[in-house]
């Protein structure tokens, strides 16, 4: 099947990375600016604690969430809709960002049709409305990538409307496998990023490689301290203490994620065999990759 962008692509459906998978659908969790959430870490249990709730929407978004409740529902009446990110945890800010959902029984071009109106009519209050898909059978089954998506529903999504399909009782630890499930496809966006130097615009490419690869880092840092994080600036920081002969390629991957300096084509060769084959080879042998391609 094809593949679908995952949560934390960026954090990431959600960065991990904007348009490796499907050029009309921008992958989820990749927000333009970095809102850390500061609920998130590990509960006394070692498992994952986030500052998601529908009781931190602010209510300058909620006509936001209720009209795109209302589209999903017109096209495919028994999707499931959640909205995560900075709106669910109260960080975010108007008009820079954006309104993160996720739908799960709705197709990806009417998503991203959805997305783009919604965008437009409430271009005044968020950047953007980034709305991702995915489908029942994602959740389902014992592979990295379902282990992750389930992780990500529980503790990172705010239930909205349709049928709650977060089947979790109990939280999941931040481990290991979490960290796994989240960023273990980098060892494929690499590849594909490689495939795509030289052809796409490098300050894009960049974007989308700093996004994906902090995202990955932050997973280090999680194992490595035995905390949780998903933050990129404080992953970035973290690994460049434990790492010092990394630290001026992950600054490039910091200022190239945020827009705060665009990247170049020499720039990007050289972090793709430089940084980032780097980052994918403590990710291989600290955590591990994911063990089915999705590429």
């Amino acid at each position: 099947r094809r593949p679908r962008p995952h949560p934390l692509v960026n954090g990431t459906f959600a960065e991990s990375c904007v348009r490796d998978i499907d050029p009309a659908v921008r992958a989820l969790v990749d927000q333009t600016v970095r809102v850390a959430d500061p609920g998130e870490g590990l509960d006394h249990d070692g498992m994952i604690r986030t500052s998601a709730s529908i009781d931190r929407i602010p209510d300058r978004f909620r006509p936001v969430l209720d009209t795109t409740v209302d589209a999903v529902r017109a096209n495919a009446p028994t999707a499931s809709v959640y909205a995560y990110g900075s709106v669910t945890t109260g960080q975010a800010s108007s008009p820079e960002s954006d309104v993160d959902i996720l739908t799960i029984g709705l197709d990806d071009l009417t998503a991203a049709q959805i997305g783009a109106r919604q965008s437009t009519r409430f271009r005044d209050l968020c950047r953007a409305v980034e709305i991702g898909p995915a489908s029942p059978s994602d959740l389902v089954g014992d592979s990295d990538e379902a282990y992750g998506l389930r992780v990500f529903l529980h503790h990172y999504c705010v239930h909205l409307s349709g049928a709650d399909l977060d089947a979790a009782t109990t939280g999941f630890p931040g481990d290991r496998r979490a960290a796994r499930g989240f960023n273990g496809d980098i060892g494929g966006h690499l590849a594909r990023w490689r495939d795509a130097a030289g052809r796409d615009d490098p300050a894009e490419l960049g974007r989308r490689i700093g996004r994906k690869t902090l995202l990955a880092v932050a997973g280090l840092v999680s194992v490595h301290d035995a905390t949780w994080t998903t933050d990129r600036e404080r992953a970035a920081r973290r690994w460049s203490d434990v790492h010092p002969n990394l630290r001026t390629g992950l600054e490039d991957l910091l200022a190239w994620s945020d827009g705060t300096v665009p990247a170049d084509q020499v720039a990007v060769d050289r972090s793709i065999n430089g940084i980032v084959a780097s980052i994918v080879e403590q990710f291989a042998a600290d955590i591990g990759l994911w063990t089915t391609s999705t590429t």
